[in-house]
């Protein structure tokens, strides 16, 4: 059994059934094969891949509170702080019923190297609770954000980890969090990203997790003798990376032309409306059928089907492992010529295989979906300064960090022997930089 091997199976043994925290672990590590081959034995003694797969700390916490009934619900709440050997702990808090420590150690590791793609110095954490949002008054969710946040305030800090928003979690749950965060502390710090303008937050914020996925997805059709504009572009999700990259790829030159939430999808042959979307996402926070009644040329489908639909580009930006198999070989069939993640892992491990063996561009969620943080790493950085920056400035902050990702994950592929392969190419340049930083500071 190789070091490789060792690694996984005391992952599996030591966290058992968390099949997601496992898949991740696994296609990392599989694809860092020819990096661990050349130094094995420098980390096999430093027990370098152990401490790698091995959070600093795991906290659990109940958070207790009260419907409008009257009813004392309780809840789960996490926070997983990964590694910080290249700055403080950055990841998302979820807000889903399918929340658990499985969930948040698998998105915490990714955001590991993630994070160290952006180049930025920001280390990987994750976070959230297995409470469901959905059909919740506002003040059900400010009663649950403000339980939440009197429990986690304690581990987080502008210069400790800084959580942001994710899947349940946008601009109003951010601001109840920060509210109770001031509030407990009083103090006035960065402490979370994806805040309200009026009260730290950055321009370009919401749009950078779907204008990243685009700017990436340019450049890697550019890379290989393609371009955007022209194409015809599958969506999944209707939540904020998906309406984003809708709205990026039109003004790219593609045509989005699906969109999916958890009960359907659309198909819109003209292409998405965009204003009409965010208008029943955003503003009524209904269901993608109030966006068929209102389009006439618009189809609804229940259930799955999303993947079916015949495109040049699929950009996946629901959830984990909302891309199987079956969904892969359509894909392909059908002609399409590039995928990119906009979700967390939304590609199963054989999808991927499949899609690479067939010839189809595939980008990892790591590489490809990391605008948000980046763009809450510069915001960070704006409240560290004071200052707020421009929507242009920062936009071209972002187009100019989607690059750098891609030019690093293509040449680290080359370099070791696999052009072509992003998934390697993404998980090497992430990972070489948080070896680096982690063995220049000892065994800690």
């Amino acid at each position: 059994m190789d070091y490789v091997q060792e690694v996984l199976a005391g992952v599996i043994a030591k966290n058992p059934a968390q099949p997601e925290f496992h898949q991740a672990v696994r296609e990392v590590l599989e694809s860092l094969r020819p990096v661990i081959e050349r130094n094995e034995e420098e980390y096999r003694r430093n027990a370098l891949l152990e401490r790698l797969t091995t959070p600093d700390r795991l906290i659990q916490f109940r958070v207790s509170w009260v419907d409008d009934k009257g009813q004392v619900q309780v809840n789960n709440g996490y926070r997983v702080q990964y590694n910080n050997a290249i700055g403080p702990y950055k990841g998302g808090l979820r807000f889903h019923p399918s929340v658990n420590q499985g969930i948040i150690k698998f998105l915490g590791f990714e955001q590991i190297f993630k994070n160290s793609l952006t180049g930025l110095p920001i280390g990987g954490g994750k976070g959230g609770a297995d409470f469901d949002p959905k059909g919740k008054s506002d003040r059900e969710i400010m009663a649950f954000c403000q339980s939440f946040m009197t429990e986690l305030y304690k581990y987080v800090g502008a210069d400790m980890d800084v959580p942001a928003g994710d899947i349940g979690v946008g601009a109003r749950e951010i601001g109840y969090l920060y509210g109770q965060y001031k509030r407990i502390r009083g103090v006035y710090e960065g402490v979370l990203t994806g805040k309200g303008l009026s009260y730290g937050g950055s321009l370009a914020r919401r749009e950078a997790t779907g204008y990243g996925l685009l700017y990436l997805t340019e450049q890697l059709l550019k890379a290989n003798g393609h371009s955007l504009a022209g194409k015809i572009v599958a969506v999944s999700g209707a939540g904020n990376v998906a309406t984003y990259a809708i709205e990026k790829a039109w003004q790219l030159g593609a045509k989005p032309v699906t969109c999916s939430d958890s009960t359907g999808w659309i198909y819109d042959p003209d292409g998405i409306d965009v204003a009409l979307l965010k208008q029943v996402k955003e503003v009524q926070r209904a269901r993608l059928t109030e966006y068929a009644a209102a389009r006439p040329g618009a189809r609804y489908h229940a259930g799955k089907g999303v993947w079916s639909v015949k495109c040049d580009v699929a950009l996946p930006c629901a959830t984990q492992n909302e891309l199987q198999l079956e969904d892969a070989e359509l894909l392909a069939k059908n002609g399409c010529i590039a995928v990119a993640e906009g979700a967390n892992m939304p590609t199963t491990l054989e999808a991927t295989g499949y899609l690479q063996s067939h010839g189809v561009l595939f980008c990892p969620g790591k590489a490809s979906n990391a605008g948000g943080v980046a763009v809450s790493a510069l915001e960070m950085s704006q409240n560290s300064e004071r200052l707020g920056w421009s929507f242009e400035e920062v936009d071209e902050q972002l187009k100019g960090i989607m690059t750098h990702i891609f030019t690093a994950m293509d040449e680290a592929a080359k370099e070791y022997g696999m052009p072509g392969n992003y998934v390697v190419g993404a998980n090497i340049a992430g990972f070489l930089k948080v070896a680096e930083a982690m063995t220049a500071q000892g065994i800690v």
